[in-house]
């Protein structure tokens, strides 16, 4: 669950146009070389956790009665990425050979759990065939495709691996036999893999009834020597004119296999030679839709583009009409006392005394809120550089969650900079506060909660529960190395000169008329939001499937356009709210500023409620889990569009009363 966390901050990198014109990743992370294998030697076949979109909670391979290796699965060295973002991989009973066609190779014989009876529990197997849990098989690093078959043609996607059984009714059967399909590539050093497909089947074998075990755990079961088969069904008989016989198994019209008592677990394997090279073998994964998906990308570029323009427009057409207007007019000089009166009467220069005042509440809160935000910012464009680079893809499993974890905590020195120069300029008296405030308050938020979360995803048994140890490096790398560089960089912020006004603050506030009820802060707030929400609304449903049903989502040249529109925005709508604020003599935009722009957060908030309501999820844990995560990325989003905000209109303010001769 913590990637789900990390990953509301990814806006990102750039992809890569191949000869087909079709954007794919088509590039692996530097230094990475690919892995050959001679004929007839062993391709390890590793599982990984089981997902399903509608719990959100993944869960650990062989807690469920799967056949298991010789001698126990063995957990494969995952890094700290891979842990934070759930994965669990472990060793298969499933043997490839490189080049060595296998046919309904028997896998072990196990007992699924009893048959429900009225008013009976359901098992674990049938529980997580009711939740949609999916396979996720890994080959020479590479994650299993689903072979889907629609009623014109075979379309060959990336989904969630492959499903454990299927309900029709009230039955519910499981998947005991897969038709392995992989593709490999020749080169000199001998055969690369290139392609891993799965078409799952469900087939009720006839054996004897007298093998197999009693126990649902998956703890035991009959191996492959063990199990003889009485009458062998079509789907066990070599098509020596086809090599194949998925024709034989889909015609067949065998009867499927309930998923209780005692099951025949059976796989096929079959190689193809592939002009498809190593470099390319992620297309198939990063092209899935392509022509649905570029459609709905190149709109959400498109109606991006347009709110920017539109915004653009108006903030030209409002601002700069009306500061020219403004110029010319503090400009005149005036010859008599009556036109001095006039031209003193109203404008935004009235506020001139006081616009750059400290905040009357809690500038210590503003200034530490602004350095998280900045925090969050560099982080996310650090990401951005290194994924445009190649370095983050999904070849290299956990990179994504450990670059961002890593830069977060790096950036740590900018986050008590920027939070030192601005309580410096609001004349700030308790700098330690401020400091700690900053190395404590967010991220103790973010790790209380998550913290929280963790135990609940431990009751659920969910492989989303990091271990001990891993909370420990977690807290090492808060307090060893995050800490220490927030309190460097307020050190080296509080050594610089405060941030240099044009013009000089009075000393006692000038009375701020009353306001219009359309200028309050929550109706602004509503308003401002509607457009920077507009501009990344058609990216969002995508985003979300990355986050929450780890989907690949590829095409980060479109999403780095999206999120700088979305930058652009969110300056634009704070600056103008910023000028029709001071026009009514309201010199409070401090905080104004960071809630205005940070106001998109709660549209992002009330998104992910609609988008909850679609993925079928009614357990109380996966509310808990997702309106938790939730709301600590809308929290994420606000500190850093709302230092956006801020910076944004406080180089505005500058500008414009840098312009006007003040007496």
């Amino acid at each position: 669950m913590f990637d789900r966390l990390l990953c509301s901050c990814l806006l990102i990198a750039g992809f890569v146009l191949n000869k087909d014109e079709h954007a794919v990743l088509a590039y692996y992370l530097p230094g990475v070389a690919p892995k050959s294998f001679a004929e007839g030697e062993d391709v390890p076949l590793k599982v990984n956790k089981i997902t399903s979109p509608k719990t959100l909670l993944p869960l650990n391979y062989y807690r469920l009665p799967f056949c298991q290796p010789e001698g126990g699965p063995h957990r494969a060295n995952e890094n700290l990425g891979e842990f934070l973002a759930g994965d669990r991989i472990e060793s298969s009973p499933y043997i490839l050979r490189m080049k060595e066609d296998m046919y309904c190779e028997i896998l072990c014989f196990k007992n699924v759990g009893p048959e429900p009876k009225n008013g009976s529990t359901r098992t674990k197997t049938l529980r997580a065939i009711h939740s949609d849990y999916h396979h996720n098989w890994i080959v020479d690093n590479l994650n299993a495709a689903s072979k889907m078959e629609d009623d014109s043609t075979i379309a060959t996607s990336y989904w969630q691996g492959f499903p454990i059984g299927y309900e029709e009714g009230k039955e519910s059967y499981i998947n005991n036999h897969v038709n392995i399909e992989i593709m490999y590539h020749p080169v000199e050093t001998g055969y690369r893999v290139v392609r891993f497909t799965i078409e799952p089947f469900s087939i009720h074998h006839d054996f004897d009834s007298d093998l197999g075990d009693d126990d649902e755990d998956g703890s035991s079961g009959n191996s492959r020597k063990d199990v003889t088969m009485n009458n062998p069904i079509t789907s066990c008989i070599k098509d020596s004119e086809k090599h194949t016989n998925y024709d034989m198994i889909n015609s067949s019209g065998h009867e499927p296999q309930h998923a209780h008592g005692k099951v025949l677990f059976t796989y096929d394997v079959l190689w193809i030679e592939s002009d498809l090279h190593w470099a390319s073998r992620w297309d198939i994964y990063l092209t899935m839709d392509h022509a649905v998906s570029a459609k709905v990308h190149w709109m959400s570029i498109f109606h991006s583009l347009i709110a920017v323009i539109f915004l653009t427009s108006m903030v030209a057409l409002l601002l700069v009409r009306s500061l020219r207007r403004d110029f010319s007019r503090y400009a005149k000089l005036a010859t008599d006392e009556e036109k001095a009166e006039e031209q003193e009467e109203f404008g935004w220069k009235l506020v001139h005394g006081d616009v750059f005042r400290p905040p009357t509440y809690s500038p210590l809160l503003l200034s530490v809120a602004c350095g998280n935000g900045a925090q969050i910012l560099c982080m996310t464009f650090l990401t951005i550089i290194f994924s445009a680079l190649g370095f983050l893809n999904p070849s290299n499993r956990g990179s994504l969650v450990l670059a961002q974890l890593m830069f977060y905590v790096l950036m740590g020195l900018v986050s008590g900079y920027v939070t030192a120069r601005f309580y410096k300029t609001f004349k700030g008296q308790h700098w330690q506060k401020a400091t700690a405030t900053t190395a404590f308050l967010f991220p103790g938020l973010v790790f209380t909660v998550f913290l929280l979360l963790n135990i609940m995803s431990w009751i659920k048994e969910s492989t989303d529960a990091v271990p001990f140890t891993t909370l420990v490096v977690l807290i090492v790398l808060w307090f060893g190395v995050s800490t220490p560089l927030v309190f460097m960089g307020a050190y080296m912020g509080y050594k610089v000169d405060p941030i240099e006004f044009p013009v000089a603050t009075s000393n006692i506030p000038r009375q701020i008329p009353d306001q219009q009820w359309y200028m309050s802060l929550p109706l602004t707030m509503a308003l401002a939001g509607v457009l920077p929400f507009g501009s990344v609304y058609m990216e969002m449903a995508l985003i979300m499937s990355s986050v929450w049903v780890n989907q690949y989502y590829y095409v980060f040249g479109v999403f780095l356009v999206v999120f700088l529109i979305l930058l652009i925005t969110c300056a634009e709508v704070t600056i103008l709210f910023d000028y029709f604020l001071l026009c009514a003599e309201d010199y409070r935009w401090w905080w104004g500023s960071f809630f205005t722009s940070g106001s998109i957060s709660i549209y992002i908030f009330l998104f992910s409620i609609k988008y909850f309501s679609d993925l079928e999820a009614n357990t109380f844990a996966t509310y808990v889990l997702f309106f938790g995560y939730m709301t600590l990325i809308s929290i994420s989003i606000l500190l850093m569009t709302g230092f956006v905000g801020v910076a944004s209109t406080l180089w505005f303010n500058k500008l414009i009363f840098g312009s006007i001769k003040v007496d």
